[in-house]
């Protein structure tokens, strides 16, 4: 698409699933936005009036993360056509732009008719291994849809047809009853057939799609598929790639390169270290009762559950087993003779079925522990899970409640992957998601205190009693090791999110109902296209003044641009201070002049000094009125207009010091999405030149969630904390002002949060030049040593929000070596 001028590129067109006599089309502009350009839809002489919808910010910046810049604003139309259409030869969509009249689409009416369908549906991958075929795509319901698979001479091929929820097709066909988009998967034994027939069967209608089943044949049908992607074929981007965890394990998971089998091996302990441990004794040896509910669960799994339980090298525990299977429970036998073999095993025979909750309870009632552990039915500990959780106790005795990391492991206990390395206590992060999951050691004193499951949750029950659990303490303990595998199951939300919608659900109603509880009643949350991760949004009670603070030395272009996106911001009550430095450029003063003093809002103060951020933004500070601190970089662009809301929603915390947002580069790609103090050296963006379209290791690109520090190119402070730390260290003149400002601010016992909903542009440090003098060299080694003396605590143990394994010379989370 040529940029020059902007231009409408259509995307898809199509009839309205409900009301075939809609006509519905979307697409973007080449500048992003429609500006002056106008759309027009004919059908035959007569022009068809358009309703329009407009979507924006990041959800579509991710959807067109392919294409070569940056695009964050859809536009949808629809219209109603004429009664009668077939009388009409020629449907088209004209754009009118300032070079006048173009023609976009044109389709013949006769073919338009044909492409009205009962049913929408997509066949995304054929695949096939160790002597079985694997159909998957998804289709909306057009009345009770059955799926067959026929071979040759139609003959009928034993399947198994497996169905899903997808978000994603639900939110391209927003008129579709959620109820009736269905994903589906269709596995069989490889037949001797080239091809095979995918049918869907609906009332006295079949669709059949010829697929191919030969090997060779598959490889050239996905080769098709592949090929289409990577020429953005819209239909296939759109709705045949899913954004979900589960189905972006490429984009959320380690991708370093290090095989992580190999790194379990090294990093497990060895049979020496096992039995040093295993002779330890320790000042304090809590019983930590592991509670787990127990369902039909597999003997086999069962077994390997206890066998790892037996083989802790701690000895103080008990295993608390509930059994909420019912009447003639199938592991009746097996747990009378677990019971005989161990004394610390104990059993809890309900004889009626349970669920989740009540059945963990029973368990939580049985046990005499110090401490309660959680455990799954059918996972595995590592030998040195309790060893490594009592160590920690008496290590840190103020200790209540301790995490650990995991990983999954699969059905036959041999192959590790997907592990899950997590950041030390993040207050943030878990309003966002569940992510202490396994293992969990709490102090039966929280638990008698706060409450066992609640069945009101039940799919996030374990969500809910963490999040009570971090309401009575914050003195809980991260331990960066993998303790716990979890085994992944397919119908399970380890393997298949989607599976149990339910449970997601159930995880944003625990959320609110801890905010209710802490008196955050004014907070919504919503789900994220990551199920397991959510989103709060805080209604604002009040609307303090902001002030906006902005560094300038001439570069009108890039101010310009800055000013104009924040007047389309919602929010409107703020001023904005610009900090003249230096300028030269006529152009410049005469730009200052025009703006000067406009409605009370602009406002430019000259700083005539030589350039210092620190002492600049600090000078721009003495000027400002609000109670809230903006401090933007003057090439920044802001994306969404609720940009302001967003940072201010975090910032009136009383717990909160500073909000950052996430920013990208003119091409799209991650610029900011958080500080990692170590990271690079001394300090770094994580994620750095990540795709718009990718979520990050866990979905930590688009999480809320606390950090060390944010980058000052856009930051918001408490005014009065600033003044508190007497604001930026005039001492970093260039480098590390906004790590050392924040870092003093979480000194101060407040968090910096990163908000990936307030998004921006940062065009990156065009207004300064370059770095490369000697004279800049050698301040910013004057910078650094200044800051690797003041921070060399941090410098030295490493980002409690980074998990130490994780490499400091990668941007992505990547594994050490």
């Amino acid at each position: 698409m040529n940029r020059e001028e902007n231009r409408f590129e259509l995307i898809e067109s199509r009839f309205h699933l409900n009301d075939k006599g809609v006509y519905v089309f979307k697409g973007i502009y080449s500048k992003n936005k429609m500006e002056e350009n106008k759309l027009v839809l004919s059908v035959g002489e007569e022009n068809i009036p358009l309703d329009m919808e407009i979507k924006e910010g990041a959800e579509v910046r991710r959807m067109y993360g392919w294409y070569p810049y940056p695009i964050d604003t859809e536009y949808s139309f629809s219209c109603r056509l004429p009664k009668k259409l077939e009388l009409s030869k020629k449907l088209k969509i004209f754009e009118y732009t300032k070079s006048g009249k173009r023609e976009v689409y044109s389709i013949s009416v006769k073919k338009l008719l044909k492409s009205r369908k009962d049913m929408y549906y997509a066949i995304e991958s054929v695949g096939g291994s160790k002597g079985k075929v694997e159909i998957t795509g998804w289709f909306i319901d057009a009345g009770d849809v059955e799926i067959c698979i026929l071979g040759k001479d139609n003959r009928k091929i034993e399947s198994s047809i497996k169905y899903g929820y997808r978000r994603d097709v639900i939110e391209a066909f927003p008129e579709a009853d959620p109820e009736k988009v269905k994903g589906f998967k269709a596995v069989f034994k490889r037949v001797d057939d080239r091809t095979v027939k995918l049918c869907f069967n609906y009332g006295d209608n079949t669709i059949k799609e010829v697929l191919p089943v030969h090997p060779s044949k598959i490889r050239k049908f996905n080769k098709i598929i592949s090929s289409y992607l990577k020429k953005g074929y819209v239909y296939y981007k759109r709705y045949g790639i899913k954004l979900t965890i589960d189905r972006s394990k490429e984009k959320l998971f380690d991708r370093s390169g290090v095989n992580y089998e190999r790194w379990l091996k090294k990093h497990l302990p060895n049979d020496q270290i096992l039995k040093k441990q295993s002779k330890r004794r320790f000042g304090k040896e809590p019983k930590i009762s592991i509670v787990i509910p127990l369902y039909k669960t597999p003997e086999n799994y069962l077994r390997e559950l206890v066998d790892s339980i037996k083989a802790q090298t701690y000895s103080n525990w008990e295993l608390c087993l509930s059994d909420g299977s019912g009447k003639k429970s199938p592991i009746l036998k097996l747990l009378k003779d677990l019971e005989s073999s161990d004394a610390r095993i104990k059993v809890v025979y309900n004889n009626e079925q349970l669920q989740i909750s009540e059945n963990t309870n029973r368990a939580i009632e049985s046990a005499t522990g110090d401490y309660i552990g959680f455990a799954d039915h059918d996972d595995l500990l590592t030998p040195n899970a309790l060893y490594e959780c009592v160590r920690v106790l008496n290590k840190h005795p103020g200790i209540r409640a301790i995490y650990s990391d995991e990983d999954k492991v699969s059905m036959d206990g041999r192959k590790h992957f997907q592990p899950h390395f997590k950041p030390d206590f993040n207050k943030d992060l878990l309003n966002s998601t569940n992510y202490f999951c396994h293992l969990f050691v709490v102090e039966k004193a929280i638990v008698d205190k706060v409450g066992a499951l609640n069945s009101e949750f039940d799919g996030a029950q374990d969500y809910d009693f963490v999040l009570r659990c971090s309401e009575e303490t914050e003195n809980i303990y991260h331990i960066p090791k993998i303790l716990y595998h979890w085994r992944a199951h397919e119908d399970s939300t380890a393997e298949n999110p989607e599976s149990k919608m339910y449970a997601f659900e159930a995880g944003a109603r625990a959320i609110k109902a801890h905010y209710d509880r802490i008196g955050w009643e004014n907070t919504e949350v919503t789900q994220t296209e990551c199920l397991g991760v959510y989103r709060t949004y805080y209604t604002l009670k009040e609307e303090p003044l902001v002030s906006i603070i902005i560094p300038n030395k001439d570069h009108i272009d890039d101010l310009k641009k800055c000013l104009k996106s924040i007047e389309r911001c919602s929010y409107k009550n703020y001023e904005i201070i610009i900090v003249e430095n230096n300028s030269t450029e006529k152009e410049t003063f005469e730009y200052y002049d025009a703006i000067n003093g406009e409605g009370d809002k602009i406002k430019v103060i000259y700083w005539e000094d030589v350039f210092n951020y620190s002492a600049i933004n600090n000078y721009g500070v003495e000027h400002a009125k609000g109670d809230y601190l903006l401090f933007l970089n003057n090439d920044t662009e802001i994306l969404n207009e609720t940009c302001i809301e967003e940072l201010l929603g975090f910032c009136m915390r009383e717990d909160v010091g500073a909000v950052g947002a996430r920013l990208y580069f003119e091409d799209g790609t991650i610029q900011h999405a958080g500080v990692v103090v170590g990271l690079g050296g001394i300090a770094g963006h994580i994620f750095l030149n990540t795709p718009s379209d990718q979520v990050g290791y866990f979905a930590r690109i688009i999480t809320q969630q606390d950090y060390s520090a944010v980058t000052a190119a856009c930051i918001m402070v408490d005014k009065e904390v600033f003044e508190r730390i007497e604001g930026f260290d005039t001492n970093l003149q260039v480098a590390f002002n906004d790590i050392d400002l924040c870092l003093r601010i979480r000194e101060l016992g407040r968090l910096v949060v990163y908000n990936p909903y307030a998004e921006l542009y940062h065009y990156e440090s065009k207004s300064r030049g370059s770095d490369n003098t000697s004279d800049k060299i050698e301040r910013f080694n004057r910078e650094t040593a200044y800051f690797e003396n003041r921070w060399h605590d941090i410098l030295t143990s490493g980002d409690p929000y980074y998990n130490r394994n994780f490499a400091i010379d990668r941007f992505d989370c990547g594994l050490k070596g």
